[in-house]
């Protein structure tokens, strides 16, 4: 087996479930090409801003793309190539796409609410505060795991003392890119360019930051790259989404997809001959295929995370309700596609079965930045560039996070119709507030370090996941819609993630009894996993009931034409 025949046979698959499954699902659903979205009818330049189909979707796929299609297939190959294809393949069109699509869908016909809003709606005040409180917990660790990656690419110190140029480089293009972005948001507002105009400056914009930060690199170690990292999210969770996010995230979707673009095009120049066996083994290592291999590739087949994005912000900018399947459906599959590719590039690199050392974006941005030196671009830039777009992957990431973050604390607190609003609630209500206390907490958590994060993370993204598809089932039912396609995925990522949680509090708890336990790392993590645990059954205990013995009502449903 050849990467050309793998890479090519995702493409054609991958297309061929957008235009048929994806296209199926909004004909079952319905959508009203006429209909004025959230976006529209709610606009207040703060958090509703409507936006063309390709801002929404630049904002939705560098959101949801950050380091999992790279990392959990490449950590995943151990097992072989094969059973990490299929997961892409299968995860990718009939559970990542497809909650992905379904939340932003729910989202647009609800007022562009939160899934936790939308639980409040179609399953009572109970589930909506058990969901926010599970989705808040889930985002500290998301920023905290994002930020600590983030602070250890910029720092401009390897271990030895010397000046690491890519990391520094990298750093002072990011810091660019925020000053450039609002600028870039301010000229969208003021001038209104159409999409030529708006695409070439983007395009000049892109190529004078990495100009400028390539000549002028910024060294400073990871300690100090955390706290900026950290001052970036405060500044990007209270700031309008015109001003900052939309620009931001539409100027690193061209990086991001010309780095998709770039591993394609590699594959195909190159043909790397796969040097991984298909398959390993059902254990490797000592940790078995199930439920390792469905944890450890999140995004790239489904990510809990993603909804999150889908209904927190996306949703918000949606302009009209036809852009949905690009935005929603789309976006994952073009993810899922970046996993393939991440997959091919470790499998061709391996020697003898045994996959390269070295970190996975290691070994994934050396491939790439060897596929770009093809086409004559020197070593050191493509390196500089490489380790910019790793940096992208975390920090679009960790922008939308901190925001949503904020918005699931805030909506905590929220009081529902008919209640009193007291003290507590104004402060928490806060968006000020609400972004501090998120990112204090999360600071706590980054000082571990996201080796000992990631873990929890992966578990706590697909348990989340399990919880959004059946939340949204029980948006479907109420409204009359067929819900079906759900049942499987929710049921599948349920089991997988509570048996992982299972087996880490096992693991932590095995330290414990040996020695080995730290409190303020294993003590951590078992609390959040317990605390997660809990919360979990709960929400399915809420929504299952509803799900089985709720009442319908009636809704249209246009068709699409």
């Amino acid at each position: 087996m050849n990467g050309l025949m793998i890479v090519g046979l995702a493409i054609v698959v991958f297309a061929a479930a957008y235009l048929g499954y994806g296209r199926w699902l909004v004909r079952t659903w319905g959508i009203d090409r006429n209909a004025k979205t959230p976006a529209v009818r709610l606009e207040d330049g703060q958090d509703y801003v409507p936006a063309s189909r390709f801002t929404v979707f630049a904002h939705q796929f560098s959101s949801i793309t950050g380091a999992g299609p790279v990392t959990g297939p490449i950590i995943a190959a151990m097992f072989g190539w094969l059973p990490a294809l299929l997961w892409l393949l299968v995860g990718g069109i009939f559970f990542g796409a497809v909650q992905d699509f379904t939340a932003l869908y729910a989202s647009v016909k609800n007022d562009g609410k939160s899934i936790g809003m939308l639980i409040e709606k179609y399953v009572g005040r109970t589930g909506r505060r058990l969901f926010l409180l599970f989705c808040w917990l889930f985002t500290l660790l998301v920023i905290a795991a994002f930020a600590d990656i983030v602070a250890n690419t910029f720092n401009g110190f390897a271990k030895d003392g010397s000046m690491a140029v890519p990391n520094a480089a990298a750093a002072s293009i990011s810091m660019l890119y925020i000053f450039v972005a609002m600028a870039f948001g301010l000229f969208i507002r003021k001038v209104k360019p159409q999409g030529g105009m708006k695409l070439a400056v983007g395009i000049v914009l892109i190529g004078a930051m990495l100009a400028v930060g390539i000549s002028f690199p910024m060294y400073f170690d990871a300690a100090v790259w955390r706290y900026v990292v950290f001052g970036y999210c405060f500044i990007a969770s209270v700031m309008p989404m015109w001003l900052l996010m939309q620009p931001r995230d539409y100027l690193s979707s061209f990086l991001l997809l010309g780095m998709v673009a770039g591993g394609v095009i590699g594959v195909l120049v190159a043909n790397p001959t796969i040097e991984m066996p298909a398959f390993v083994g059902f254990e490797v290592n000592g940790k078995p295929l199930f439920p390792i291999l469905f944890i450890t590739i999140a995004c790239g087949a489904v990510s809990g995370f993603h909804s999150l994005v889908s209904s927190g912000t996306s949703s918000k900018s949606i302009a009209n309700e036809k852009d949905m399947l690009t935005v929603g459906y789309g976006s994952m599959l073009v993810e899922s596609l970046l996993g393939v590719v991440a997959l091919v590039i470790v499998c061709s690199a391996a020697k003898g079965g045994v996959l390269p050392q070295g970190t996975p974006f290691q070994t994934f941005a050396g491939a790439i930045g060897g596929f770009f030196m093809m086409f004559g671009l020197p070593q050191h830039i493509s390196a500089c560039i490489m380790t910019m777009c790793v940096s992208a992957l975390a920090m679009t990431t960790i922008d939308s996070v901190a925001r949503i973050g904020r918005m699931s604390f805030q909506e905590l607190f929220t009081p529902t119709q008919g209640e009193t609003v007291s003290a507590v609630s104004q402060l928490c209500c806060n968006k000020y507030f609400a972004t501090i206390i998120t990112l204090v907490l999360s600071y706590m958590l980054c000082l571990a370090g996201y080796m000992n994060i990631w873990p929890l993370f992966g578990a706590a993204n697909q348990l989340l996941s399990a919880l959004v598809l059946i939340a949204l089932a029980v948006f479907l039912r109420t409204t009359g819609r067929q819900g079906w396609m759900l049942y499987v995925p929710m049921g599948v990522m349920f089991c997988v993630t509570m048996t992982a949680l299972v087996m880490s509090v096992y693991g932590i708890f095995g330290k414990l009894m040996n020695g080995g336990f730290v409190f303020m790392i294993d003590g951590l993590q078992l609390i959040l996993a317990l605390a997660l645990m809990t919360l979990a059954v709960l929400v399915v205990k809420h929504c299952g009931k509803e799900l089985i013995s709720g009442e319908t009502e009636e809704e249209s449903t246009p068709q699409l034409n």
